[in-house]
Formats: C-alpha cells, sequence, structure tokens
C-alpha cells in the first residue's frame, strides 16, 4: 500500500498519510462518461425551452397617483427653473419694443440689426407651433392589431411571451418553444436550437444567461409512455427579442401573450412555474 506525504515546512519532521479505504484517482473523462451513462439510463428525457420576451415599445399609461404626483412635480420643478436663453431672448425683445414706443428712444443706442432679432425670435416661434400642429404621433393603441395575437406589434405597452404549439404525445399544446437535449451539446444550446427550428423567421433574440430560470417536470401520456421514456424534465431560459424588424409569416402557429393572457393557453401546473421568472415591466 502506498502513503503520501503531505508538505511540511523545512527542518520539521515529514508526516506521513493514510489513505482512505477504497479510494481510486477519477479523472474528468470517468465523471462525464458516468454523468452521460445515467442520462442515458434515466426515463426522464431532458428539454430545453426558451422564454423570448418582446419589451414594452413605448411607456404604459399613469395612473390616477401617478397622474397627479407627475403633475405636482412639474410644478415644483418650473417654480424652481430659470428661465432659458430663448425665454431671456424674447424679454430682451419685447423691452426693445417697449422702448422704441416711447418718445425718448434713440435709434442710435440700438445695434444696426436690431429689427432682425426680433422677427427672427417671433419667426422661430411662429416656426415651432407650426411643426407641432403638423405633427401626428404614431398611435399609442391599434386596436385592430391588438386583436392579432400573432402579431409582435401588439400591446406595444406590455412584455409579450412567445408560445408555440407543439405535439406532446398525440396531444397538441401551447407551450414556450422547445427541443430536445442532443448529447454533445449544453442546455442553452439546445434552447437556442428550439428557438431557431421554430418556423418563423426574421427576428434576432439575446439570450440572458447561461443558467435555466426555472424547471418543469411532466409525465407523458399512459398511451406513450415506454419503460425508458415516462416523462421529461423542462430547463427554462429566458431571451429578449432583439430585432426591430417585422418577422416573416409563419408556417405554424405561434402566439405573442401578455403575461395576463397565458392563463387561456397554458395548463394551470405549467404556468405556476412559468409565471414565475416573467416580469411585467
Amino acid at each position: 500500500m502506498k502513503y503520501f506525504s503531505c508538505t511540511q515546512p523545512e527542518g520539521s519532521k515529514r508526516k506521513w498519510l493514510r489513505p482512505v479505504e477504497g479510494w481510486r484517482p477519477v479523472c474528468r473523462a470517468t465523471l462525464q462518461s458516468k454523468v452521460a451513462a445515467e442520462t442515458g439510463s434515466s426515463p426522464w428525457t431532458l428539454t430545453a425551452a426558451v422564454c423570448l420576451q418582446r419589451l414594452p415599445v413605448v411607456s404604459a399609461d399613469c395612473s390616477p397617483i401617478e397622474e397627479r404626483f407627475r403633475e405636482m412635480m412639474l410644478e415644483m420643478e418650473l417654480e424652481k427653473s430659470l428661465l432659458s436663453d430663448h425665454e431671456l431672448r424674447l424679454l430682451e425683445d419685447a423691452d426693445r419694443i417697449r422702448r422704441k414706443q416711447t418718445n425718448d428712444y434713440d435709434s442710435d443706442e440700438e445695434d444696426s440689426h436690431g429689427d432682425q432679432e426680433i422677427m427672427l425670435a417671433q419667426d422661430l416661434e411662429d416656426n415651432w407651433e407650426q411643426k407641432l400642429k403638423s405633427f401626428q404621433p404614431a398611435p399609442r393603441v391599434e386596436p385592430e392589431v391588438d386583436k392579432d395575437l400573432t402579431s409582435v406589434k401588439r400591446c406595444l405597452a406590455d412584455s409579450l411571451v412567445l408560445l408555440a404549439e407543439q405535439r406532446v404525445g398525440g396531444e397538441k399544446l401551447w407551450l414556450l418553444p422547445q427541443a430536445q437535449w442532443q448529447e454533445g451539446e449544453t442546455l442553452r444550446q439546445t434552447a437556442e436550437r428550439a428557438l431557431a427550428s421554430l418556423p418563423v423567421a426574421g427576428f434576432k433574440a439575446t439570450f440572458l444567461g447561461n443558467a435555466p430560470c426555472g424547471v418543469y417536470k411532466y409525465k407523458l401520456p399512459k398511451a406513450a409512455r415506454t419503460e425508458s421514456s415516462i416523462g421529461r424534465k423542462v430547463f427554462f431560459f429566458k431571451a429578449v427579442l432583439t430585432d426591430d424588424g417585422e418577422p416573416k409569416a409563419p408556417a405554424g402557429p405561434f402566439l405573442w401573450l401578455k403575461k395576463s393572457e397565458l392563463q387561456r393557453y397554458l395548463k394551470p401546473a405549467y404556468r405556476m412555474k412559468v409565471e414565475r421568472f416573467i416580469l411585467s415591466l
């Protein structure tokens, strides 16, 4: 039996440690093969799903309390603010006009471009007013678009989640896009493949980390169960839609839903797991 020595300071006696009975050195490759063997023999299929969110495009409407607070802050800011350069210029122009109307007005005291400056300040304000009247802001709410659950442009003030219709056993269910894990890839790579395999193209997503944000385990229908596969363990990853363009027309059904609309399409146990990591921004 071999003995192993621990490092000691120079000049001290060397101490010998007896190895633990049954100890064997294990390399990383052996551990990886052991994990792969356990995964292959497990009756649970590993799956990765992606929670793709489209963040709000416009700010949400203020509540009555928020609106009153906003008005109060604007009043306080106006009371404590200083005059802008344009406001000071208008006051100077008004004072110049008032002095011109007096009998003791001396034109030599004014510069040669006084009239031009007065007209320039007034013309500038008129130009701003005309631009404001001609400006048409984009609508915040489009009822026809908001009713289209397949449009990523609906409900611009809310955060939307992508759902895809997928077959589980012999049943079609609305789920977050998911794919089965394959040997040699990480769970995040599986989630990226699940998103890339959707029958829709034209958008890009940014994943928010390499670790899953949630997990859900369910059993397959009895008709679809086998000895080697009785259910699935789904690991969820979060991603954010980063492409501003409109996705191309899909070849399969999918939905963009608000958090409050998920209960109409997801099963209760599945929805409970999903709502834990969906933030209503």
